[in-house]
């Protein structure tokens, strides 16, 4: 089954999958595994759910006639096309047949750029469904980052939707109940500890032995991410919309590029995560049941942009090649047990250039290193990541083996 997501998200109904586990299968890479490579993968270890964020066809036809629930994304770049042009939303519909639109459009970052083309595209790509009778297996909506809504005391019984967006974010809340889709919602606890330097470190995690729990009137918090949901849950109670399902779009860790952004941090959290969910440890203002949960991200991506970020080519669970990182055990059961990686993955012939010392001419070496930089992956050299104490002679030869 097949969803395609329009940058606001257009869900398939899915069929029951343990832990409700998904992934979110990024290509913004140099050397992309083949999807055929990548779709048996998934399949070996038991990923029945994906989502995308582009209608690229060769991945959609890889993914033809599996048993994987995909969501399908359509860009944030196509969405004011969408919004004002009716005939745009057949298009997309006549060719996919279901869509999700954008990726967290009201960014504080975006300035307001998709502000008020995101809702109007949702709507008009429901209605080219609808049109084309199908509206009622194929939902539209549209994953949305944790800064829609905030709470001044950091209780989630104080929350509140972004002043700026609150009347947007009321409305779309309704669309949502009245054509059955979840609110679809991305949160990273990595950025919580990485964008503030007093927060407990702990709290970012779910082994803390409730060292580090938060009280919320008597609501007692174990880490932060069962915080944010029910911030989300209390956020839709204000907008009237109580029991609106949610789907915790992205999460996850990333290995590189900053000192919180290690492999035994990634491992940690994620062995964490997945205990909670195989244990069904509920949220205190949604007991009854735990959200679908999709992993950000299935691989790494050396052509992400670095801006602000350094680490934001290395989400991945698996190496660029499809290789793991780290143990990790899906079924939450807390085994020392691998990821089945890629297969046949074809590689270069092995080598590796050091940098000679003994060159006449180094007056320019760092400029050199820097320009190599630019048009290539040096995370793991940069101030805090993996390999950031080895000296200039040693990154230069780093960064032009990369390049």
């Amino acid at each position: 089954m097949i969803l395609l997501w329009a940058c606001a998200l257009i869900l398939v109904p899915a069929s029951a999958v343990a832990q409700n586990l998904g992934v979110n299968w990024g290509t913004i890479a140099s050397h992309p595994l083949d999807p055929k490579t990548v779709v048996n993968m998934l399949k070996d270890n038991g990923i029945k759910k994906v989502k995308l964020f582009d209608a690229d066809s060769i991945t959609l036809n890889s993914l033809a006639g599996t048993d994987i629930d995909v969501m399908v994304g359509i860009p944030n770049l196509h969405l004011q096309d969408l919004s004002v042009k009716y005939s745009s939303a057949q298009a997309w519909v006549r060719k996919y047949q279901c869509a999700s639109l954008g990726n967290e459009p009201f960014l504080t970052s975006y300035n307001g750029t998709y502000t008020n083309s995101a809702f109007p595209a949702m709507k008009n790509i429901l209605k080219a469904l609808n049109e084309a009778g199908v509206g009622k297996d194929i939902k539209v909506s549209t994953p949305l980052n944790g800064d829609v809504y905030m709470t001044p005391t950091y209780k989630p019984l104080d929350v509140i939707f972004r002043g700026d967006i609150a009347d947007l974010m009321g409305q779309i809340c309704e669309f949502l109940q009245e054509n059955d889709v979840p609110f679809i919602v991305n949160i990273y606890p990595f950025f919580n500890l990485y964008q503030n330097p007093g927060f407990p470190k702990e709290y970012a995690f779910f082994d803390n032995n409730n060292s580090s729990d938060f009280d919320d009137d008597g609501v007692k918090y174990h880490n932060v991410l069962h915080a944010n949901i029910d911030t989300l849950v209390a956020a839709l109670k204000t907008a009237k919309t109580p029991d609106l399902p949610i789907i915790v779009g992205e999460v996850g860790w990333p290995t590189d590029g900053n000192v919180y952004a290690t492999k035994q941090n990634a491992q940690r959290f994620y062995n964490g995560l997945l205990q909670k969910m195989a244990s069904n440890d509920r949220t205190p203002l949604r007991p009854k049941k735990n959200p679908d949960v999709y992993m950000f991200s299935l691989f790494d991506e050396d052509f992400k942009s670095i801006d602000p970020v350094m680490f934001e080519r290395h989400w991945g669970i698996l190496s660029f090649d499809g290789q793991p990182k780290f143990p990790m055990d899906l079924s939450g059961k807390g085994q020392n047990k691998s990821l089945v990686g890629g297969k046949d993955v074809p590689y270069l012939e092995k080598q590796w250039c050091v940098h000679k010392k003994d060159v006449s001419d180094q007056n320019n070496l760092a400029v050199k290193v820097e320009w190599a930089c630019n048009n290539t992956d040096c995370t793991t050299i940069v101030p805090g990541a993996s390999c950031s104490v080895m000296g200039l002679d040693v990154n230069a030869s780093v960064a032009f083996n990369m390049f």
